[in-house]
């Protein structure tokens, strides 16, 4: 695919120059392509060098293995996906009822894809904007759920604390203007509002084990790679307080699975499923190791 593309010169988190090429993995769902991870030695978090910029990124999302756009249940992995779903949607309604302190509030989901959180959510009595970038995924929305999604540029127009939770579930790594998103996040919460992140975890166990092909690593659509220090700094640059750290167990499964396949170009699920058990064993001592975080910041 040709494409217009950001080469970094510097770190795109905390902008230093403190960088070096680390591992190249492939894009396994899409294009076969294969992209460079780049590490930042001050922040420690990584990120997908010479990536498409905003404007031309859209191709390496247009395939149907591609199940947060798509919704498809096609082929095992899928079924799981929808599977683990189902569970965790009422895992993250807890999760914000808690972390809130409220029944019902207002919400902005950013990146929500083919809406199954936005729809949890309003169900549950919560007033939801929901955000998505793909015109596919809105329509998906709107005939499986009645949603109306909003497009995601609509970010910078959205009023001033208007909101008492902002969540993004494995979405702040797809995001280009990461640091434009932040001030908006900042600007949107009321005073005591939440924002919710949930990313993959380079520092796990599975993202060990699988190396550069590790699923997680997504790239393209993955620009950015976290580690638990670098959104603690991450964080403090852009005036919020990491207050908690919430492990998503499933995801050591989930990934393992992928990356089974993309190691081996066959499932394993033997394997996969002891590889997911491995990561979470680790992630029990240290919930900072756990394939994918869910942080929870305040606003400072």
């Amino acid at each position: 695919m040709s494409a217009s593309l950001v080469y970094y010169q510097d770190c795109p988190f905390c902008h230093s120059q403190d960088i070096h090429p680390l591992l190249v993995a492939k894009d396994h769902t899409v294009s076969k392509e294969n992209f460079e991870i780049w590490h930042c030695g001050h922040c420690t978090n990584r990120f997908t060098q010479s990536v498409p910029d905003l404007h031309h990124i859209a191709p390496y999302y247009r395939a149907e293995a591609y199940v947060s756009h798509t919704d498809t249940n096609k082929g095992l992995i899928n079924q799981l996906y929808h599977w683990i779903r189902s569970y965790t949607l009422g895992t993250k309604r807890k999760l914000i009822k808690r972390v809130s302190g409220l029944e019902g509030g207002s919400l902005l989901d950013v990146g929500a894809g083919t809406g199954a959180f936005a729809y949890t959510m309003s169900v549950a009595g919560w007033k939801v904007t929901a955000l998505e970038p793909d015109p596919i995924a809105r329509e998906n929305a709107a005939n499986k759920y009645g949603l109306q999604l909003r497009s995601a540029d609509e970010i910078y127009s959205l009023p001033d604390a208007s909101f008492d939770v902002i969540t993004l579930w494995h979405v702040l790594e797809h995001v280009h203007d990461l640091h434009g998103y932040f001030e908006c996040f900042k600007r949107l919460l009321k005073p005591q509002g939440k924002l919710v992140i949930a990313v993959p975890n380079y520092t796990s166990k599975d993202a060990t084990i699988y190396g550069q092909h590790w699923a997680a690593w997504d790239v393209p659509r993955h620009l950015y790679h976290f580690s638990p220090a670098g959104m603690q700094q991450l964080a403090h640059l852009k005036n919020f307080n990491v207050i908690e750290l919430n492990p998503m167990w499933f995801d050591a499964f989930y990934v393992s699975m992928l990356s089974e396949q993309y190691k081996n170009g066959k499932s394993n699920l033997l394997s996969a499923f002891w590889n997911g058990i491995r990561s979470n064993i680790r992630a029990l001592g240290d919930k900072r190791k756990c394939s994918s975080v869910i942080y929870i910041l305040n606003p400072q």
